[in-house]
């Protein structure tokens, strides 16, 4: 069997180089998964707006359609 060949070492300025590349998408990619975390978290915030709203509409219909319902006897009115 033949040994797999070698790269020959790459010299520092161009291990810096490609180190630097490599750090330079690495901050894009941050700064951008950071902006969607952002939007996600506004996003989440109107969600959970909108289903508070939601839920004591709900409650209120809910407990109206129980007094509609079941009127109140009339040695408590």
């Amino acid at each position: 069997m033949s040994k797999p060949a070698r790269k020959p070492p790459l010299d520092d300025h161009v291990r810096l180089v490609q180190i630097e590349s490599h750090l330079a998408h690495v901050e894009r990619l941050c700064e951008e998964l950071n902006k969607v975390l952002v939007a996600q978290g506004r996003i989440i915030a109107r969600l959970q707006a909108q289903q508070r709203k939601l839920s004591e509409s709900i409650e209120s219909q809910e407990g109206e359609r129980i007094r509609q319902t079941n009127p109140r006897p009339p040695h408590y009115q």
